[in-house]
């Protein structure tokens, strides 16, 4: 590898606070040892973004980069990508430069809203998170669905984030302002997961007076106390679609070929329900139709 000037390394870009990464990236060294490669982790955390976590990677020579939740510009990413592969993985992208795979997240937010209308709830809000990689495309469906089902004038938007706290603070102020509300979609899992805590706080019941919908299916879904209803990401499958693309354009440049256009996959969810937004027992899957 000396003597070809090859690393076999790629480097994996990701979100200290955010469990859903950690699964991520257990997949992510199964499909990379597979396919003959080593992976070297960067954490973005309060106090390093994600450009300096993508500096340092660079710095150890690797070959290829796979960047979980990427936030950066598109922009940003194509200089990136004159350097090395770079493939995205929960964040929709559609750079010509670079690769990207995620959940279908307007799928996810259509089932979501008609999980919860076929459950008789009118009043539903979405806690969104501005800013974070997916929450425009969920907002914007959210919309629509909501649109399309005649919820228009009955449903709401409030701005919140993508953590425990954000959750808790948020379902607060929303349900002062929005008292009726018997529903509610959280950007992730653990925005939820703090909605479910701060509201049973206030005296409400979940789901008979709240019911509550995550993003991610992460393994806090599962917990005993949470049993949140979710949409799922499929782990195995982001981290082998994103070793697959990231190891094929970094051995198709070792071999000296012209860089092909970025392909941009979006792979399909599926809504887990549990107690959280159901009071039948036991979980049980629904798939769109």
């Amino acid at each position: 590898m000396l003597k070809q000037g090859r690393s076999r390394l790629v480097g994996i870009v990701f979100h200290a606070a955010q469990p859903f990464h950690g699964e991520l990236i257990d997949e992510l060294q199964l499909a990379a040892r597979s396919a003959g490669y080593n992976v070297s982790l960067a954490a973005v955390t309060k106090r390093r973004g994600e450009a300096d976590a993508i500096e340092a990677l660079l710095g150890e020579r690797v070959e290829g980069l796979v960047l979980l939740g990427a936030s950066l510009p598109e922009e940003q990413l194509d200089r990136i990508a004159e350097e090395v592969p770079v493939v995205t993985v929960a964040s929709q992208y559609s750079s010509a430069s670079f690769d990207s795979v995620s959940m279908d997240d307007a799928r996810g937010m259509k089932l979501a809203v008609r999980h919860l209308h076929e459950r008789g709830h009118s009043r539903i809000l979405y806690l969104g998170a501005p800013g974070v990689s997916g929450d425009e495309v969920r907002t914007a469906t959210f919309l629509a669905a909501t649109a399309a089902a005649g919820l228009g004038d009955q449903v709401a938007i409030v701005a919140g984030g993508a953590s425990e706290a954000a959750g808790a603070k948020v379902i607060e102020e929303a349900l002062a302002r929005y008292p009726d509300a018997t529903a509610v979609v959280a950007f992730n899992d653990r925005s939820a997961q703090g909605v479910v805590a701060q509201a049973r706080l206030l005296g409400k019941r979940v789901p008979e007076d709240l019911a509550v919908v995550g993003f991610d299916d992460s393994e806090q879904a599962e917990l005993p106390y949470l049993q949140l209803t979710s949409l799922a990401q499929d782990p195995a499958q982001l981290a082998s679609a994103a070793v697959e693309m990231v190891v094929g354009r970094v051995d198709a440049s070792a071999e000296g070929e012209q860089p092909r256009s970025g392909e941009h996959r979006i792979l399909p969810t599926r809504l887990v329900v549990r107690s959280s937004s159901s009071s039948s027992n036991g979980n049980s899957v629904e798939r769109s139709r």
